[in-house]
Protein backbone atom coordinates (compact mmCIF):
# COMPACT_ATOMS: atom_id res chain seq x y z
CA UNK A 1 0.00 0.00 0.00
CA UNK A 2 1.67 3.42 -1.21
CA UNK A 3 1.66 6.34 0.90
CA UNK A 4 -0.58 9.21 -0.29
CA UNK A 5 0.31 11.37 -3.46
CA UNK A 6 1.75 14.46 -3.08
CA UNK A 7 -1.32 16.37 -4.94
CA UNK A 8 -3.44 15.27 -2.43
CA UNK A 9 -1.47 16.11 0.61
CA UNK A 10 -1.62 20.14 2.32
CA UNK A 11 0.86 20.47 4.78
CA UNK A 12 -0.43 22.85 7.33
CA UNK A 13 1.30 24.92 9.65
CA UNK A 14 -0.86 26.80 12.25
CA UNK A 15 1.08 29.91 14.03
CA UNK A 16 -0.59 31.80 16.87
CA UNK A 17 0.77 35.29 18.16
CA UNK A 18 -0.19 35.25 21.86
CA UNK A 19 2.05 32.57 23.35
CA UNK A 20 1.99 33.38 27.34
CA UNK A 21 5.83 31.97 27.70
CA UNK A 22 7.31 33.60 24.45
CA UNK A 23 5.10 36.51 23.28
CA UNK A 24 5.05 36.81 19.35
CA UNK A 25 6.86 33.57 19.17
CA UNK A 26 5.97 33.00 15.14
CA UNK A 27 8.08 35.89 14.62
CA UNK A 28 11.29 35.44 16.65
CA UNK A 29 14.40 35.27 14.54
CA UNK A 30 15.85 32.63 13.58
CA UNK A 31 19.21 32.11 11.87
CA UNK A 32 17.83 35.19 10.15
CA UNK A 33 14.26 34.50 9.53
CA UNK A 34 11.44 34.26 11.31
CA UNK A 35 10.87 31.24 12.65
CA UNK A 36 7.25 30.63 11.25
CA UNK A 37 9.35 30.70 8.00
CA UNK A 38 12.20 27.87 9.10
CA UNK A 39 9.07 25.88 9.58
CA UNK A 40 7.83 26.45 6.21
CA UNK A 41 11.20 25.91 4.70
CA UNK A 42 11.32 22.33 6.89
CA UNK A 43 7.95 21.66 5.15
CA UNK A 44 8.89 22.66 1.92
CA UNK A 45 12.08 20.17 1.91
CA UNK A 46 10.23 17.19 3.11
CA UNK A 47 8.07 16.91 -0.03
CA UNK A 48 5.33 15.76 1.51
CA UNK A 49 3.02 18.05 -0.35
CA UNK A 50 1.48 21.48 -0.55
CA UNK A 51 2.54 23.96 2.05
CA UNK A 52 0.03 26.81 3.08
CA UNK A 53 1.03 28.88 6.98
CA UNK A 54 -2.25 29.27 9.01
CA UNK A 55 -2.04 32.92 10.79
CA UNK A 56 -4.12 35.23 13.06
CA UNK A 57 -2.24 38.35 13.24
CA UNK A 58 -1.33 40.57 10.08
CA UNK A 59 2.53 41.10 10.86
CA UNK A 60 2.89 37.35 10.94
CA UNK A 61 0.92 37.05 7.50
CA UNK A 62 3.06 39.85 5.98
CA UNK A 63 6.40 37.65 7.04
CA UNK A 64 5.23 34.62 5.63
CA UNK A 65 4.17 35.95 2.38
CA UNK A 66 7.51 37.97 1.95
CA UNK A 67 9.26 34.82 2.24
CA UNK A 68 7.22 33.42 -0.54
CA UNK A 69 5.33 30.95 0.86
CA UNK A 70 1.11 30.62 0.93
CA UNK A 71 -0.66 31.91 3.57
CA UNK A 72 -4.13 32.54 5.03
CA UNK A 73 -5.91 34.37 7.91
CA UNK A 74 -7.36 32.68 10.03
CA UNK A 75 -9.31 33.63 13.53
CA UNK A 76 -8.17 34.45 16.67
CA UNK A 77 -10.63 32.88 18.55
CA UNK A 78 -9.56 29.07 17.90
CA UNK A 79 -8.26 27.32 21.36
CA UNK A 80 -6.80 24.43 19.27
CA UNK A 81 -3.96 24.28 15.89
CA UNK A 82 -6.54 21.68 14.37
CA UNK A 83 -9.80 24.15 14.80
CA UNK A 84 -6.93 26.64 13.05
CA UNK A 85 -5.82 24.07 10.01
CA UNK A 86 -9.54 22.90 9.53
CA UNK A 87 -10.30 26.60 9.26
CA UNK A 88 -7.12 27.27 6.87
CA UNK A 89 -8.32 23.68 5.30
CA UNK A 90 -11.76 25.37 3.96
CA UNK A 91 -10.10 28.37 2.84
CA UNK A 92 -7.19 26.95 0.63
CA UNK A 93 -9.17 23.99 -0.59
CA UNK A 94 -12.92 24.58 -1.23
CA UNK A 95 -12.68 21.80 -4.31
CA UNK A 96 -11.48 19.54 -1.79
CA UNK A 97 -8.79 18.32 -3.76
CA UNK A 98 -6.54 17.20 -0.75
CA UNK A 99 -7.68 14.05 1.01
CA UNK A 100 -4.44 14.18 3.68
CA UNK A 101 -3.80 17.04 6.11
CA UNK A 102 -0.43 16.94 7.94
CA UNK A 103 -0.54 19.48 10.46
CA UNK A 104 3.26 20.46 11.46
CA UNK A 105 3.14 23.02 14.67
CA UNK A 106 4.72 26.34 13.91
CA UNK A 107 7.17 26.26 16.59
CA UNK A 108 9.24 23.38 15.48
CA UNK A 109 12.11 25.31 13.03
CA UNK A 110 14.79 22.99 13.04
CA UNK A 111 12.67 19.47 12.56
CA UNK A 112 14.15 17.39 9.92
CA UNK A 113 12.12 17.46 6.78
CA UNK A 114 12.18 13.25 6.94
CA UNK A 115 10.18 13.69 10.05
CA UNK A 116 7.41 15.24 8.69
CA UNK A 117 7.37 12.87 5.34
CA UNK A 118 7.37 9.85 7.83
CA UNK A 119 4.54 11.30 9.18
CA UNK A 120 2.76 9.78 6.19
CA UNK A 121 3.42 5.96 6.38
CA UNK A 122 0.66 5.15 8.93
CA UNK A 123 -1.78 6.23 6.18
CA UNK A 124 -0.54 3.72 4.06
CA UNK A 125 -3.31 1.49 5.83
CA UNK A 126 -6.55 2.69 4.54
CA UNK A 127 -8.28 1.62 8.24
CA UNK A 128 -6.22 4.72 9.95
CA UNK A 129 -7.62 7.84 10.32
CA UNK A 130 -5.13 9.30 11.88
CA UNK A 131 -1.11 9.12 11.83
CA UNK A 132 0.96 10.73 14.22
CA UNK A 133 5.14 10.35 15.29
CA UNK A 134 6.78 9.03 19.10
CA UNK A 135 10.05 7.61 19.52
CA UNK A 136 12.03 5.80 22.67
CA UNK A 137 12.22 7.03 25.52
CA UNK A 138 15.85 6.94 26.92
CA UNK A 139 16.50 9.36 29.21
CA UNK A 140 14.80 8.23 32.60
CA UNK A 141 13.61 11.53 33.66
CA UNK A 142 11.28 11.68 30.91
CA UNK A 143 8.95 8.71 32.01
CA UNK A 144 7.86 10.31 35.00
CA UNK A 145 7.56 13.90 33.67
CA UNK A 146 4.05 15.12 33.36
CA UNK A 147 4.75 17.30 30.59
CA UNK A 148 6.10 14.51 28.14
CA UNK A 149 3.58 12.52 26.84
CA UNK A 150 3.40 8.83 26.45
CA UNK A 151 1.81 6.70 23.81
CA UNK A 152 0.68 3.09 25.08
CA UNK A 153 0.10 1.46 21.82
CA UNK A 154 0.44 -2.27 20.04
CA UNK A 155 3.34 -2.83 18.55
CA UNK A 156 2.42 -3.09 14.36
CA UNK A 157 5.35 -4.54 12.58
CA UNK A 158 8.93 -2.53 14.02
CA UNK A 159 8.46 0.90 13.26
CA UNK A 160 5.01 1.19 14.44
CA UNK A 161 2.21 1.51 17.02
CA UNK A 162 -1.79 1.60 17.11
CA UNK A 163 -2.42 4.00 19.67
CA UNK A 164 -5.13 2.54 22.75
CA UNK A 165 -4.11 5.84 25.09
CA UNK A 166 -1.92 8.76 25.75
CA UNK A 167 -1.04 9.62 29.17
CA UNK A 168 0.90 12.20 31.16
CA UNK A 169 1.59 9.36 33.63
CA UNK A 170 4.24 6.52 33.39
CA UNK A 171 1.95 4.05 31.49
CA UNK A 172 2.45 0.93 30.74
CA UNK A 173 3.37 -0.52 33.82
CA UNK A 174 6.12 -3.60 33.77
CA UNK A 175 9.33 -4.01 31.51
CA UNK A 176 9.68 -2.91 27.73
CA UNK A 177 9.78 0.61 26.21
CA UNK A 178 7.90 3.54 26.98
CA UNK A 179 7.11 6.00 24.16
CA UNK A 180 7.53 9.73 23.84
CA UNK A 181 4.52 11.34 22.01
CA UNK A 182 5.24 13.81 19.18
CA UNK A 183 2.82 16.06 18.29
CA UNK A 184 2.16 16.01 14.54
CA UNK A 185 -0.53 14.80 12.99
CA UNK A 186 -1.62 13.65 9.51
CA UNK A 187 -5.17 13.64 9.33
CA UNK A 188 -7.32 11.94 6.50
CA UNK A 189 -9.87 14.67 5.87
CA UNK A 190 -12.67 13.11 6.57
CA UNK A 191 -11.04 12.57 10.28
CA UNK A 192 -10.13 15.72 10.75
CA UNK A 193 -13.82 17.19 9.55
CA UNK A 194 -15.11 14.28 12.28
CA UNK A 195 -12.89 15.55 15.06
CA UNK A 196 -13.34 19.48 14.86
CA UNK A 197 -17.04 18.52 15.01
CA UNK A 198 -16.63 16.99 18.61
CA UNK A 199 -17.25 18.28 21.98
CA UNK A 200 -13.72 17.95 24.36
CA UNK A 201 -14.51 14.59 25.91
CA UNK A 202 -13.76 13.43 29.03
CA UNK A 203 -10.52 11.74 28.86
CA UNK A 204 -9.45 14.55 27.14
CA UNK A 205 -10.22 17.30 29.69
CA UNK A 206 -9.10 14.86 32.35
CA UNK A 207 -5.37 14.23 30.57
CA UNK A 208 -5.01 18.03 28.81
CA UNK A 209 -4.93 16.10 25.42
CA UNK A 210 -7.74 16.64 22.76
CA UNK A 211 -5.64 13.61 20.91
CA UNK A 212 -7.67 11.12 23.56
CA UNK A 213 -10.99 13.05 21.58
CA UNK A 214 -10.36 11.10 18.65
CA UNK A 215 -9.58 7.63 20.54
CA UNK A 216 -12.97 8.11 22.13
CA UNK A 217 -15.04 8.70 19.39
CA UNK A 218 -13.89 5.64 17.82
CA UNK A 219 -11.07 7.38 15.31
CA UNK A 220 -7.93 5.04 14.67
CA UNK A 221 -4.47 6.65 15.20
CA UNK A 222 -1.19 4.86 14.21
CA UNK A 223 2.08 6.67 15.62
CA UNK A 224 5.54 6.19 13.44
CA UNK A 225 8.66 5.34 15.61
CA UNK A 226 11.13 8.02 14.51
CA UNK A 227 14.28 8.43 16.19
CA UNK A 228 14.34 11.68 17.97
CA UNK A 229 12.05 14.84 19.03
CA UNK A 230 12.05 17.62 17.55
CA UNK A 231 13.01 21.07 19.29
CA UNK A 232 9.60 22.73 19.95
CA UNK A 233 10.65 26.17 20.81
CA UNK A 234 8.41 27.33 23.80
CA UNK A 235 10.53 29.57 26.08
CA UNK A 236 13.11 31.87 25.62
CA UNK A 237 15.74 28.73 26.86
CA UNK A 238 14.51 26.93 23.76
CA UNK A 239 14.81 29.76 21.50
CA UNK A 240 18.41 30.12 21.94
CA UNK A 241 18.66 26.24 21.37
CA UNK A 242 16.93 26.68 18.46
CA UNK A 243 19.51 29.68 17.64
CA UNK A 244 22.68 27.77 17.95
CA UNK A 245 20.85 24.67 15.87
CA UNK A 246 20.39 27.31 13.20
CA UNK A 247 23.05 29.72 13.10
CA UNK A 248 22.55 33.29 10.58
CA UNK A 249 24.06 32.13 7.76
CA UNK A 250 27.60 33.91 6.41
CA UNK A 251 26.96 36.85 3.99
Amino acid sequence: MKSPKFEETLVLIPARMASTRLPGKPLADIGGAPMIVQVARRAAESGAGRVVVAVDHQDTFDAVAAAGFEVVMTKVEHQSGSDRIHEALLKCDPDRKAQVVINVQGDLPTIDPATILAALNPLSDPATDIATLTTVITDPEEKANPNVVKVVGSPIGTSRLRALYFTRATAPYGDGPLYHHIGLYAYRRKALEIFVSLPPSTLERRESLEQLRALEAGLRIDAEIVDTVPLGVDTPADLEKARRLIPVAPR
